[in-house]
C-alpha cells in the first residue's frame, strides 16, 4: 500500500509460498487500519469492505460511457502506485521466485523498499 501520488510505501505484505488471492491478503492486512478507511485497488481486489475498484465489462456487454469515465480517474490516481510497483519490481528479487529460506526474503524484501524509499525521497535520515 502507498500515500496518493506514491509518496510513500505504507504497508507490505510479503509473500507467502503457495497461491493466495489479492483480495485475501487485502482482507488480513485491512484490520491494520481504520474501519472508516477507504481504498483504491485493481479489478483484483472487487468485493473488499471500503475498496473502489474498476467497473468490469460483462459478457458481450459493454461498459457505460459514465463507467468508462469512472475508470479512467480511477486509474489515473493508481497509475502512481502502480510505477511504484515497477520500481520494486526492477530489483529481481522481487519479481522472481526465491528459493532460500523465507525468512531471509523477507528481510530482503524489506530492504529493497527500504531503497526504493530513499529513491522516492520518502526516507527521512
Amino acid at each position: 500500500m502507498g500515500l496518493p501520488k506514491a509518496k510513500d510505501i505504507i504497508d507490505i505484505e510479503v509473500g507467502f509460498p503457495g497461491q493466495t488471492a489479492d483480495i485475501n491478503l487485502f482482507k488480513k492486512q485491512q484490520i491494520k487500519f481504520d474501519e472508516q478507511q477507504n481504498f483504491e485497488g485493481d479489478k483484483a481486489y472487487q468485493g473488499g469492505k471500503n475498496i473502489t475498484t474498476p467497473h468490469k465489462r460483462k459478457r458481450n456487454q459493454k461498459l457505460s460511457e459514465q463507467q468508462q469515465k469512472e475508470n479512467k480517474v480511477l486509474s489515473s490516481k493508481r497509475i502512481f502506485i502502480e510505477h511504484l510497483i515497477r520500481i520494486i519490481k526492477i530489483f529481481q528479487i522481487a519479481s522472481q521466485r526465491f528459493r532460500l529460506n523465507s525468512q531471509v526474503y523477507n528481510e530482503i524484501i524489506l530492504t529493497v523498499c527500504g531503497l526504493v524509499r530513499l529513491r522516492i525521497g520518502a526516507l527521512i535520515l
